[in-house]
């Protein structure tokens, strides 16, 4: 069994909300020094079998289709390796 990640994130000219809400908070909380923040979403896909290019493709549909509106949001995946990175 293999873990692929689907990371969502807002794309870059979209209003981010809640990561401004982050920004704005970490200085009071003394995290000095962040310019930007952006929020995003994970998703951790434990797939039966191999993750071959046909099993990508799908998930890769998956994402487009389910996990992410690419109207305002991007999204990248990977086949994360056993020791969680």
């Amino acid at each position: 069994m293999a873990r692929v990640v689907v990371d969502v994130m807002l794309k870059p000219e979209i209003l981010d909300p809640q990561g401004q809400a982050v920004q704005r908070a970490l200085p009071r909380l003394g995290f000095e020094g962040i310019r930007d923040v952006r929020q995003g979403k994970r998703f951790e896909l434990e797939v039966e079998g191999p993750v071959d290019d046909a099993a990508l493709a799908r998930i890769h549909e998956m994402a487009e289709t389910f996990l992410a509106n690419t109207v305002i949001e991007d999204f990248t995946v990977h086949v994360e390796d056993r020791s969680g990175s």
